[in-house]
């Protein structure tokens, strides 16, 4: 199984902690625990709890231990681990695949493993090891990395403030205080920028993949613009949600390769990158052109560029060639997005 893990779900008692709180104890953090729990979160490894005994109280001894915060997702009840640990795969958006699962009895440990056989399960006597595991080890590890479990907590605040609110979702958006950061790609965004191009699949105009020795190469190329745009709002950070990789031509500029996580689809942020490159292309004195090859899931990426202006130029078997006119820019986006431009080029 090559998955590198994307959360460790632990047990609790005789785990994470070394006794049994409903047993009246009040038992401290074992300390190869408490390393391993920060050695991966350092990696952009999230953890979440599945453990039994009573909620509150559990909750209660995390925090009173100092590590509620490390955690993105608590399972604390009475049912089979399994049905917990499937819980927090649907919590988090992740696969059973990239989920371990660490705990101090045999029997929990096989009822997992039978229910959920792609979930590694590991002995509590393994837990300082873990960190040295190939499987918890990623292939990279970026400042975005660091910050991934502030963005999935922030995500489950922005989630249960949406679901509270009452009026019109415009004004929900509106009240979010959106700010999209559009900026030039550095070395410490390849690994992202690669990630979002192999992992994009409905707003990704080209499809194409790009490793990183090429996109460093185009970060380097004055021909090319590669541009990163971030999201942040009240609540936090969603990370790099955006790539552009834009051709430049005496008369042209060629959109390649437009994309934006799919997580961000309903902030309406898409539209309103596209509109910043474009107007950006047009002070420049070029007109924008855009490649686009239609999926069978990308079609909201074909509406997004219509709705900007974008005209078909040419059609062939598997790939259309868009223009906008300069003269018939629709109107500025809405202003439920802010836009920071830190691409230091002219508009």
């Amino acid at each position: 199984m090559s998955q590198t893990v994307k959360c460790l779900v632990w047990d609790l008692d005789d785990t994470l902690w070394g006794g049994v709180v409903l047993e009246g104890d009040k038992p401290a953090p074992i300390p190869a625990a408490v390393g391993t729990l920060h050695a991966l979160d350092e990696r952009g490894i999230l953890h979440a709890v599945a453990s039994r005994g009573h909620h509150d109280t559990a909750a209660a001894h995390l925090d009173a231990v100092g590590l509620a915060d490390m955690f993105c997702a608590v399972e604390v009840g009475w049912g089979d681990k399994s049905t917990a640990v499937r819980r927090i795969a649907e919590t988090l958006g992740i696969g059973s695949d990239t989920l371990a699962f660490v705990d101090n009895d045999p029997v929990e440990r096989a009822e997992v493993a039978h229910a959920l056989p792609l979930v590694r399960c590991y002995d509590a006597t393994q837990v300082g090891e873990l960190p040295a595991r190939v499987e918890f080890q990623p292939p990279f590890v970026t400042d975005e990395s660091r910050r991934r479990r502030r963005m999935y907590q922030a995500e489950h605040r922005r989630a249960a403030a949406e679901k509270d609110w009452d009026q019109p979702n415009t004004d929900f958006l509106a009240s979010l205080d959106l700010v999209l950061t559009v900026r030039r790609a550095t070395e410490d965004d390849l690994a992202r920028a690669h990630e979002l191009t192999v992992r994009t699949h409905q707003l990704n105009s080209t499809g194409i993949t790009y490793g990183m020795d090429e996109l460093r190469a185009m970060c380097r190329d004055d021909g090319y613009q590669v541009t990163v745009a971030e999201l942040s709002d009240r609540f936090g950070s969603y990370g790099t949600i955006g790539l552009a990789v834009t051709r430049l031509t005496d008369t042209e500029s060629v959109l390649e390769l437009l994309l934006m996580s799919c997580r961000v689809v309903s902030r309406g942020v898409g539209a309103v990158l596209l509109d910043h490159l474009v107007r950006t292309a047009v002070a420049a004195g070029r007109r924008p052109v855009a490649e686009l090859v239609p999926t069978p899931v990308n079609r909201i990426m074909l509406v997004t560029l219509r709705f900007s202006g974008f005209e078909i130029v040419r059609r062939d078997a598997d790939r259309m060639l868009l223009a906008a006119n300069p003269a018939l820019l629709p109107p500025t986006r809405p202003g439920h997005v802010r836009v920071d431009d830190r691409t230091g080029v002219p508009r």
